[in-house]
């Protein structure tokens, strides 16, 4: 199984960083950045990641369409991890171990664009049981990258 997240418009450094952690933890091979999407090298977050920038590979796309559609035609299944209509509960969801997976992550103030959710081949979501429909985006994308592992 061949597994990467792509990022997409995540403001803060922070939780950048710390997914840069849990794609090394869970062993996703790949994190695609884009658009805003902080980049390494910053040496006043780096301790957050746990050098971790260095260990996981990482790209950056201004746009993520272009790198979307390359990934498709390269046979990844494109995931949105977004609550829409008809997104499947992320511990419902199956995949073959041989699939090669890219996860979508959103922008916290935006979400999942509608442009990238049509191209994404299935969406999944995480149930909330409180009155927030969210998590801050690096603890939904442990959640999801802990069921991939």
């Amino acid at each position: 199984m061949s597994k990467i997240i792509l990022l997409d418009s995540i403001r803060s450094m922070q939780n950048v960083w710390a997914i840069f952690r849990n794609a090394d933890w869970s062993w996703f091979e790949k994190i695609i950045l884009t658009w805003f999407t902080p980049t390494p090298p910053r040496w006043e977050i780096c301790k957050t990641a746990l050098w971790a920038e260095n260990t996981v590979i990482w790209e950056f796309f201004e746009n993520p369409i272009e790198i979307i559609n390359k990934l498709k035609n390269d046979w990844y299944k494109v995931v949105s991890v977004e609550l829409t209509p008809d997104a499947v509960d992320y511990r419902k969801y199956f995949w073959k171990k041989e699939d090669k997976i890219c996860l979508i992550m959103w922008n916290e103030v935006s979400w999942v664009s509608q442009k990238l959710l049509d191209l994404s081949d299935e969406h999944i979501m995480i149930p909330m049981l409180g009155q927030k429909n969210s998590l801050n985006v690096s603890v939904a994308a442990w959640i999801v990258m802990y069921a991939f592992v």
